[in-house]
């Protein structure tokens, strides 16, 4: 999808999640809307969901695709790369990513986006797989900030 499409299309989804932010305050069941609104108008996206920082561990929470690992070792793969690195990570090409964890083969691409609790404090990641390369860059890294930070607004 050209950048100026996928723009005007996350547009019109946060427009739509941010109608939605009202109706519950409880930042899980946001996370759910999020991620239902995304997995289903974003054709690309193949896995949608956030894994949460546990004792040292990365634990699958809210999702729509595939089944998920539901731990992801320290250190390892893209999703510690985000919480490590402390912001998002484009991988536009997952097998040439260093310790990349593969959950489900089909996955060609993922981006990352660090979760952060009211206090601003990073408690875990939105991470979105695709089944083709090259799927993500700066719009989605832009976007999907701006979608998380509707969980505690």
């Amino acid at each position: 999808m050209d950048k100026n499409k996928k723009q005007g299309r996350y547009e019109r989804i946060y427009k739509q999640i941010a109608s939605l932010m009202p109706k519950t305050d409880d930042p899980y069941a946001r996370m759910s809307t999020i991620i239902a609104v995304l997995h289903h108008k974003m054709e690309s996206f193949f896995w949608t969901g956030f894994y949460f920082l546990k004792k040292d561990k990365l634990v699958v929470g809210q999702y729509q695709g595939p089944v998920a690992c539901q731990e992801l070792a320290k250190d390892t793969g893209v999703c510690w790369a985000g919480i490590n690195q402390q912001k998002p990570i484009v991988v536009p090409d997952v097998e040439k990513f260093p310790g990349h964890i593969a959950c489900d083969s089909r996955s060609k691409s993922e981006i990352v986006i660090p979760l952060k609790d009211a206090e601003g404090d990073i408690i875990g990641v939105l991470d979105v797989d695709s089944n083709d390369y090259n799927s993500f860059d700066e719009v989605d890294e832009k976007m999907l900030t701006q979608l998380l930070a509707l969980i505690h607004s």
